[in-house]
């Protein structure tokens, strides 16, 4: 509810509530506080932490009452099993029956989240597969109705459609292996199907909900911002804010061990240091450990699951290259593509503008983690020396794809360190699509 409750924030602004960071936390503290129980006091609760003014309570009312509609209610044609249908139609029975039961317990532990959810008719699961999958949407580039289309597609992707699809194919595929009859398999197709329909629209009636709830499109955040709408002075600010967490990294990464020891032994320095002694104390003398300034390789998510942070970790990405002698630079949606030489020689706006406009790499695919990490490894693991920081940033999540957590491991096994900037929080790891728990394991730092 916490992250309902941001996201809400943010969908007042865009329609012209003034609302502070400060104000957002208020809300929460009192939701914590008031409990969630009463829709009516939840509601109430908002209102006083989040309006300010007169004119924004009509406001607030309308996108309280399209944002917390809930998915549950999307969900509304899904409310009995797949076997409850079939027992009210009455159209199988005796070993049929037996047998197609039998072989979905068989089959349910291998059969995706979204495929057992719909089977059995649980509506509180897939509302939450539904709220997993909406999390890596970015709704507030949503500009017309038009969309509704493009966005339920992409819903319908990070939920598990796919893969429901497959999982249908291969029920059917099973029951005629088994022996059912012609008809236990033609009525037992046709439910799933229905299933399938119904999961297909109640992803339209959450896009469309989420659509609505963008009453009026406002300016939008910084991150969601072309730099060249910005002004001078919101520009320095950032710049100064990533530039600081670039210098955070950069000392981090040279940083010497504090030790006494300094190197390996120099015999001639120690003899010389000694022979006014006699070598009576015997003090050693070290060949001193001069910092070496890493190598620094980029994969950076310009997906729309991280949209709204990856301008803001390009220009991250844009500093890194002046603080640092060598540096890679790679985006990622699907495909991988080099950047470097544009995050070397253009300016920042124009630097950001390629990665994210599909110059470089199709940025209007799936993500799939898997095929850009193992691209990576077949195509650059060779750049990859003990000097070599491997830097990642985006949220782990993987549409349900081969995560190639092996690729991760051999770049592990031949740099200095590969550290994960996760730009999702630590609790949404594993839910969905996720892999950030599969691959945190394979990283040396997240």
């Amino acid at each position: 509810m916490e992250a309902r409750i941001v996201e809400f924030v943010e969908v007042l602004r865009q329609n012209g509530v003034r609302t502070s960071l400060s104000e957002t936390q208020d809300a929460v503290n009192a939701a914590v506080a008031l409990g969630l129980e009463d829709r009516d006091q939840f509601r109430a609760t908002l209102k006083a932490t989040l309006c300010k003014r007169d004119a924004d309570v009509d406001l607030f009312d309308r996108a309280f009452e399209l944002f917390f509609t809930g998915a549950f209610k999307t969900l509304e044609n899904i409310e009995k099993s797949l076997m409850q249908r079939i027992n009210e139609e009455g159209l199988l029975q005796g070993d049929d029956l037996k047998m197609i039961l039998y072989m979905l317990n068989q089959v349910a532990g291998g059969l995706s989240p979204l495929t057992q959810a719909a089977l059995t008719g649980d509506r509180a699961r897939m509302a939450q597969i539904f709220r997993a999958a909406s999390l890596q949407l970015d709704y507030g580039r949503v500009q017309n109705a038009l969309q509704a289309g493009f966005f339920s597609r992409r819903l319908l992707s990070g939920a598990g459609s796919d893969g429901m699809r497959s999982d249908l194919k291969t029920i059917e595929d099973e029951m005629k292996a088994r022996g059912v009859s012609a008809q236990g398999v033609e009525v037992v197709s046709r439910h799933l199907g229905d299933a399938l329909r119904s999961v297909e629209e109640a992803a339209r009636a959450e896009v469309n909900r989420q659509i609505s709830a963008r009453i009026k499109k406002g300016h939008g955040a910084f991150s969601e911002r072309q730099l060249a709408t910005l002004s001078r002075k919101e520009i320095e600010v950032a710049s100064r804010a990533v530039r600081a967490l670039a210098e955070k990294l950069k000392a981090r990464l040279v940083r010497r061990a504090k030790s006494k020891r300094k190197g390996v032994l120099n015999p001639k320095r120690t003899l010389r240091k000694n022979l006014v002694s006699g070598g009576v104390p015997m003090v050693p003398q070290f060949r001193k450990r001069t910092a070496q300034r890493p190598d620094v390789i980029i994969l950076c998510d310009v997906s729309d699951s991280v949209r709204n942070t990856s301008r803001m970790m390009l220009l991250f990405m844009h500093t890194l290259q002046s603080l640092f002698n060598r540096v890679r630079t790679f985006i990622f949606v699907s495909e991988l593509g080099e950047v470097t030489q544009h995050f070397k020689t253009a300016t920042v706006e124009d630097a950001i503008d390629i990665a994210v406009s599909g110059e470089v790499i199709s940025v209007s695919s799936n993500s799939n983690y898997g095929h850009a990490l193992s691209t990576f490894a077949r195509g650059y693991l060779g750049s990859v020396t003990r000097r070599t920081t491997v830097l990642i940033i985006g949220d782990g999540r993987n549409n349900y794809n081969d995560p190639s957590v092996w690729a991760l491991k051999d770049m592990k096994r031949k740099a200095k360190r590969v550290v994960w900037i996760a730009t999702e929080p630590k609790q949404n790891w594993g839910f969905g699509d996720s892999e950030m728990a599969n691959y945190a394991r394979a990283c040396t730092q997240v």
